[in-house]
């Protein structure tokens, strides 16, 4: 264990924008709680714990309510931050819908991220900090939707920015501050090489916007760069 001041939860924190998560927080001396479906102990993320002795590695995939129910009621330590990363971007378009991975999309971008806060609301409630951040994208915005397409993407992450801003006014009593983030166009695996920015210059901004969070700007949908998105 590290002399940590405060402790941050992320999922899908094995590769991506979540490693880079989990790569930032660990420099800046927060204990850090890794979560991945997948156990590897030859990937990026292991090859991290190496080096910060405060990350700690734990299996946790967020489709499996249940497992979230018991991982939540394994941790005793105050969670300061929950970082709400782990998603999936299936293909689609009109002519090309699969409704069963259109219901899988549903339930990691959207329920799961529901399901994370509220699992782990004891331990956000008794932190210092009470912040809760969600990974979105400008895709799910409606205004902002011009080229249409991407079905399943594009309702998934809508959904689950009615579901943070319900939860960031649902919360206030607990003085907990919700965000829901767009990192940009970022090259990783699920961005792909034609980004426009990398991991650690979206994650930097991220968590500059996490820094600022307060209950006065809680609920807000905000890009990594600090722009307000529309609804």
């Amino acid at each position: 264990m590290s002399n940590a001041k405060y402790t941050v939860l992320i999922t899908g924190a094995n590769r991506g924008l979540g490693l880079e998560f989990v790569r930032q927080y660990a420099i800046d001396n927060y204990e850090v709680i890794a979560c991945s479906r997948k156990i590897n102990k030859k990937d990026d993320l292991h090859k991290l714990q190496v080096k910060f002795k405060n990350i700690s590695i734990y299996k946790l995939d967020v489709a499996n309510f249940s497992s979230i129910d018991q991982f939540a009621k394994s941790l005793k330590s105050p969670i300061d931050i929950l970082i709400n990363n782990a998603g999936v971007y299936p293909d689609s378009s009109i002519d090309h819908i699969n409704y069963d991975t259109w219901l899988e999309a549903f339930k990691i971008n959207t329920l799961a991220a529901f399901k994370m806060t509220k699992a782990f609301l004891p331990h956000l409630k008794k932190s210092h900090l009470k912040k809760v951040a969600s990974l979105t994208s400008k895709m799910g915005s409606i205004d902002d939707n011009s080229g249409g397409g991407e079905y399943l993407y594009r309702s998934s992450k809508t959904a689950l920015n009615m579901v943070m801003k319900s939860l960031s006014i649902d919360l206030k009593p607990y003085d907990l501050a919700l965000i829901t983030l767009h990192p940009g166009w970022v090259r990783t695996d699920m961005g792909g090489p034609n980004g426009l920015i990398d991991a650690d210059e979206s994650v930097t901004g991220m968590k500059h916007q996490i820094d600022k969070l307060s209950m006065k700007t809680s609920g807000q949908f905000i890009a990594y760069d600090g722009k307000k998105i529309p609804w």
